[in-house]
């Protein structure tokens, strides 16, 4: 096991990365980064959807003042041959500093943010639209709307408050229940 700064990085996780993690990890704290909102406009060919019919994951976007809770895990440097593969669908890493809770301290680390530019995304859409796409869609890794569920769960037990996730989910929730 890793543990010197120079065998090891962080890795923050604002999506998947909080409650799948499927990866050794060194440590684990709850922390924040600045100036990022996440939004569910990222598609997913490839894990909760398929190329014909992509799902919608989380990916963040920037906007001056808002933060974003979430989980950092330091890892060893040969995890991220996995995470870049888990995050192959649009998503480029990003050097950032992620603020830890406990102990609190700044650290630099890895971000994983799907971009515009990339061929997956979706970009935002009425949130009645993007619910029913939620809604419906699947993939080799299961049902979209389990992905934004599992996400809504996790947020909960960070305490943090999400109106983007929180009012997809009661939105999913309907379309499930419908």
């Amino acid at each position: 096991m890793a543990t010197g700064c120079a065998e090891s990085d962080w890795v923050f996780g604002y999506g998947s990365l909080i409650w799948k993690v499927d990866f050794p990890v060194i440590e684990r704290a709850v922390g924040r980064i600045e100036g990022w909102q996440r939004r569910f406009w990222q598609g997913s060919h490839d894990h909760r959807g398929t190329p014909d019919a992509p799902g919608r994951v989380a990916t963040l976007v920037r906007e001056p003042g808002a933060r974003c809770l979430g989980v950092a895990w330091r890892v060893s440097h040969d995890v991220f041959e996995h995470l870049d593969h888990r995050e192959k669908n649009g998503y480029g890493r990003y050097r950032i500093p992620i603020r830890l809770q406990h102990p609190s301290r700044t650290v630099e680390g890895v971000l994983y943010v799907a971009e515009p530019d990339n061929p997956a995304w979706l970009g935002p859409e009425p949130i009645d639209a993007m619910a029913r796409h939620i809604a419906v869609a699947r993939g080799p890794s299961g049902r979209n709307a389990d992905y934004l569920l599992h996400l809504a769960r996790a947020l909960r037990e960070l305490g943090e408050d999400d109106p983007h996730v929180f009012e997809l989910e009661r939105r999913v929730r309907a379309e499930l229940a419908a």
